[in-house]
């Protein structure tokens, strides 16, 4: 059993899609990370440095999601759960890459991927 840190809503404008003006005129992107890890140090330390600091992997994630366009947002998921397990505490980590405003011609809520890494 693993414990979890949850980071919801991280937001930050890119330039990812297929189409010319998706990169040219960028968007806003939401993403969302689960990291999967043991708290049990920190608890008994009440250390930060017995954990994974979530507002660095907020900045990392934000830097990810308005870094280099990617023409999949599959691709920005894969980036940001690579980066989570660089963290040596994470064994696994969720991340959902939202494109709310993705150029679909219906009405819709919400586009969104998420991938499921792990280091083993």
């Amino acid at each position: 059993m693993s414990d979890e840190i949850s980071i919801t809503g991280i937001r930050a404008t890119g330039h990812h899609g297929v189409f010319e003006h998706e990169k040219r005129d960028g968007q806003e992107f939401v993403a969302d990370v689960v990291l999967s890890l043991s708290l049990r140090a920190a608890a008994a330390s009440d250390d930060v440095a017995d954990t994974v600091h979530y507002g660095e992997v907020a900045e990392r994630v934000a830097a990810i999601l308005s870094g280099e366009p990617a023409d999949l947002i599959e691709t920005v998921a894969e980036r940001i759960a690579t980066a989570a397990l660089e963290w040596p505490l994470v064994d696994a980590v969720a991340v959902t890459v939202h494109k709310p405003a993705a150029p679909i011609a219906v009405p819709f809520g919400d586009v969104a991927v998420t991938v499921r890494r792990s280091r083993s």
